[in-house]
């Protein structure tokens, strides 16, 4: 039962990753393709992806780094256990 909670946990680690990179690309393309349409231009959707990209790598970058910094944690506990 616990290797099947394991895989659970990554399943949804792996999901949030996902949705953490790809909302802010959408959020900020669908913006510039708005901002593009509004003002007659060519290069806010492009800019903006970029942009909306950084956020999403930030996000897994914080994201990545709580659950390394969780683990040490739980590493220290176990060893202090023993």
């Amino acid at each position: 039962m616990k290797y099947h909670r394991n895989v659970y946990r990554c399943l949804v680690l792996i999901t949030q990753f996902g949705i953490s990179m790809l909302v802010p690309i959408f959020l900020c393309s669908f913006l510039g393709i708005f901002l593009d349409r509004k003002f007659g231009t060519q290069f806010w959707m492009i800019l903006l992806f970029f942009v909306g990209a950084a956020a999403g790598f930030r996000n897994i970058y914080h994201m990545a780094k709580t659950i390394y910094e969780k683990k040490s944690e739980k590493d220290k506990y176990e060893e202090k256990d023993k």
